[in-house]
């Protein structure tokens, strides 16, 4: 199986197209009087312009880079867009545009690693010489008014900011970034990639569907594609742990782990702590189910363990007339570690909110109040998503403003576009279940035979909501390499393998597409991808009880 060979071929791809001559100090610090005029940028804005421009480089990592950070003027009264961009001294005449998380409002690290992978491993896209851009996408979070910087959603209270958010922030950034570029070097970039995940999986998603001839190839990690449709299933799970004695605390959220890992582990012909086979994995709670008599050892009681049903369970609004209409479900009873701070938490939902709380209420919440109702002192808890009364009219509108659906990408293709999307099996926040629904989609608007020469779509068992997540299974491989060498050479990126970089430190594994599962084969070393096969369903798979969508 190929692993590192792509990363070698990569470089050396970006090596032959690396520049001899370079710009230097000079001709970056010229960039702070750097101007772009309203026309150079595909959608309304008043313009662009540098605002500091220094050469850096980071210790034992890239040779030295032009450090840029620019604004994009509004045209009303919305912030700026802020835009951060790393000009390598060795450009390879490629450029990475970075998305970004939850409601953004934060400055991507453009000088860093990709997916936060090891350096040692994975070069940073910088030390290849690719130009690195992304923005805040149009808003500066206030942590005075929320608990973190990614569920900051008063922004949505300005229209143009909120646009800029939804998607308008992309073509804009894209546009003054290589305008830049341009300024900088003195041409063209010869390709142009997104990469992100969570929201920016869904600003990936969407910079193809609304810009394909605008970029040559994407990354699209456990993608937040449905984002308002989620939050509405987000709203409805926090109602279920908000029901008197329904929260699962910490020490059952281990519980529920250790009860699934117990049942589901070796269904995949290896006890390594991974869930590889959910499909398979039917978890009983029964054992775990507190008893007519006191308890005398921790156990779920009925609210809980139907608070935690509902979590995993398909959600539909039946009061929406067009666009999504469902959410499926969370692999919660399947292999997903609900403990930390990015999972359920440590207290119950409430409103107002507590750092502590599940972190879906906290997007639930500035989704409704900031987003939907537009009214900072709304109760979160006191509006139930699938019967919202009055307020489903602007839910509706709300939703369909986030989400992203599946279209035909004949444009993006067209010139040669690559895409690569990737989900972890254990991923409590944005389910994989629902990428599962959006690929099914996909081959249906672009025929399986069309799309597969254009498209990957591969699942990570153990692998949770990304960095910040809790995973069984942290992936070590190189997605940029792939996309680029597919972009370029035309080579798939089939037959890859991925290297396990959390503190179980399992080996390597076969990075297998949909609807594939990694199967031990029986024998061999488990530290070997080699000892694993991908393995079709034994059953078809045949969505997570999602409700297919109608027209506008």
């Amino acid at each position: 199986m190929r692993a590192w060979v792509l990363g070698a071929v990569a470089g050396l791809l970006a090596a032959s197209a690396a520049c001899a001559e370079t710009p230097g100090v000079a001709a970056c610090s010229a960039l702070k009087g750097w101007n772009a005029p309203a026309s150079a940028i595909g959608l309304p804005t008043r313009g662009a312009y540098v605002v500091t421009a220094a050469v850096e480089g980071r210790p034992g990592g890239d040779a030295g880079h032009c450090k840029v950070e620019a604004a994009i003027r509004p045209i009303g009264d919305a912030p700026e867009i802020r835009v951060s961009l790393s000009l390598p001294s060795a450009w390879n005449g490629k450029a990475l545009m970075l998305g970004g998380g939850g409601f953004d409002g934060v400055m991507p690290v453009t000088d860093g690693p990709l997916f936060d992978l090891p350096a040692d491993k994975v070069p940073t896209p910088l030390q290849r010489g690719y130009v690195v851009f992304g923005s805040d996408s149009g808003h500066q979070s206030n942590s005075a008014s929320a608990p973190i910087p990614a569920v900051d959603a008063e922004f949505a209270l300005n229209e143009e900011a909120f646009r800029n958010y939804a998607g308008d922030a992309i073509k804009k950034t894209r546009d003054a970034s290589l305008a830049l570029t341009r300024a900088y070097y003195g041409r063209e970039a010869e390709s142009v990639y997104f990469a992100g995940g969570s929201n920016g999986g869904r600003e990936a998603l969407v910079a193809v569907s609304r810009w394909p001839r605008d970029f040559d190839g994407a990354i699209a990690l456990y993608p937040f594609w449905n984002g308002g449709t989620a939050a509405l299933a987000f709203g409805h799970v926090m109602h279920g742990f908000a029901k008197p004695g329904a929260y699962v605390g910490p020490d059952l959220q281990a519980l529920l782990f250790e009860t699934v890992m117990t049942q589901c582990d070796a269904l995949d012909g290896l006890a390594d702590r991974l869930v590889s086979n959910p499909d398979a994995c039917r978890a009983d709670l029964a054992p775990i189910a507190c008893g007519p008599a006191a308890a005398t050892h921790p156990c779920l009681s009925p609210p809980q363990i139907a608070a935690l049903r509902r979590y995993a369970s398909p959600v539909r609004f039946a009061y929406r007339r067009s666009g999504e209409r469902a959410y499926p479900g969370w692999p919660v009873l399947q292999g997903a570690d609900l403990r930390g701070a990015q999972q359920l938490g440590q207290t119950a939902p409430v409103s107002p909110p507590v750092p502590e709380m599940p972190i879906i209420g906290h997007f639930w919440d500035g989704f409704l109040r900031f987003v939907a109702a537009r009214d900072p002192a709304l109760n979160a808890l006191k509006v139930d998503p699938t019967a919202p009364g009055d307020l489903a009219p602007a839910l509706d509108a709300a939703a369909r403003s986030l989400d992203a659906p599946p279209i035909d990408l004949s444009d993006f293709t067209a010139h040669g576009g690559k895409l690569i999307v990737v989900h972890g099996l254990a991923d409590a926040i944005v389910s994989p279940w629902s990428t599962d629904e959006y690929w099914r989609r996909l081959e249906a608007l672009n025929g399986k035979a069309r799309l597969v020469r254009s498209a990957r779509f591969f699942t990570i068992p153990g692998y949770g909501h990304g960095p910040g997540g809790l995973s069984a299974f942290e992936p070590i491989w190189d997605p940029l390499a792939a996309l680029d060498v597919w972009r370029e050479a035309g080579t798939a990126p089939d037959g890859l393998t991925i290297e396990d970089g959390s503190p179980t430190a399992r080996g390597q594994r076969p990075l297998c597409a949909f609807p594939t599962w990694i199967q031990y084969r029986g024998i061999g070393d488990p530290r070997q991808a080699g000892s694993f096969t991908c393995a079709a369903p034994a059953v078809s798979r045949q969505g997570r009880g999602a409700v297919p969508p109608t027209r506008p």
